[in-house]
């Protein structure tokens, strides 16, 4: 849609409402047993499994494709009757899509790729969006874009708009998600703000952080940018998803998270269209908490290889 700087100006966040609000939710809602373990099943449709290290090799990214296809020991899920059960995608460097591609042939698990000079977004505009379109050429699925931080912080919101639909027209038929980088953007408000303008521009998904920031994912923000998809969606009618990304590493993470999208969003923010969490680490201690619900007792962390 077009930019309307009337409905940005007119966004703003109340940090301490937002800060309350969220210190309440780990314990407003709390599921237990078999609606646990089904809790946490979905939890594993929606990650997306990532690796992103500077030291990722081809062998690596092979190991975590075959965990996507295969995120919990198939004895375990045939106890819970979930056999079949996969990751939402799986999460790489540009250098790393094809290698993926391959090794997920056949199970209809997307790959996604971090582009537009990712963490940082500073390279050259026309290299960022050259960037973009090799991922898709070599069988992304999934883009995860970064924006300019610059922009949100000078309010420069044209700038923005401007940046996302271009990323946007690059994507073509893949989808893409904004990242925010929100532990970057000061405030609150920001957030609001740069949530509106990139969906304004076209995101599929606005996405919290690229998990290298200081402060990454956190319940108030996430709490802000979901109001925000709440806000589009009533206006517009269209439904933009959400990715928290960074530091949720823990099941029960996973299910405040989970409830806090089915409170303010509602059940079709369940789903992995409109749903992931970006995260690596989450997927073994979830395995280790449904081996628990199976055998009640808790196995060592190294009976979970992520890869």
């Amino acid at each position: 849609m077009p930019l309307d700087l009337d409905w940005v100006a007119s966004v703003q966040a109340n940090t301490s409402a937002i800060e309350r609000r969220a210190a309440t939710l780990p314990g407003r809602r709390t599921v237990k047993k078999d609606y646990q373990a089904a809790w946490l099943c979905k939890a594993i449709a929606c990650i997306d499994l990532t690796t992103l290290s500077g030291d990722d090799t081809a062998g690596r990214v092979q190991r975590l494709c075959i965990k996507a296809r295969q995120p919990v020991r198939p004895d375990i899920l045939a106890a819970l009757g979930m056999e079949g059960l996969t990751t939402g995608a799986v999460c790489v460097y540009h250098d790393m899509v094809e290698v993926a591609v391959r090794a997920l042939e056949g199970s209809g698990i997307p790959v996604a790729a971090v582009s537009t000079g990712f963490p940082a977004g500073l390279s050259p505009l026309h290299l960022r969006i050259a960037e973009i379109r090799e991922s898709v050429a070599a069988g992304a699925r999934e883009i995860d874009i970064v924006i300019s931080r610059r922009h949100v912080l000078t309010q420069n919101w044209q700038a923005l708009y401007d940046e996302v639909a271009e990323m946007r027209a690059a994507c073509g038929e893949a989808h893409m998600k904004a990242i925010l980088a929100t532990g970057e953007l000061g405030t609150l408000r920001n957030v609001a703000r740069a949530s509106l303008v990139a969906m304004m521009a076209g995101a599929d998904f606005i996405k919290t952080s690229t998990g290298k920031e200081p402060v990454n994912a956190t319940l108030p923000v996430t709490l802000t940018m979901v109001r925000a998809i709440r806000d589009y969606q009533e206006r517009t009618g269209i439904k933009v998803g959400y990715k928290p990304a960074g530091g949720i590493s823990k099941a029960k993470d996973a299910l405040v998270y989970l409830a806090l999208m089915k409170d303010e969003l509602g059940a079709p923010w369940l789903q992995p269209d409109l749903f992931r969490f970006g995260a690596s680490s989450l997927l073994g201690d979830i395995e280790r908490q449904l081996e628990h619900h199976i055998t009640g007792a808790y196995s060592a962390a190294n009976r979970h290889a992520i890869g």
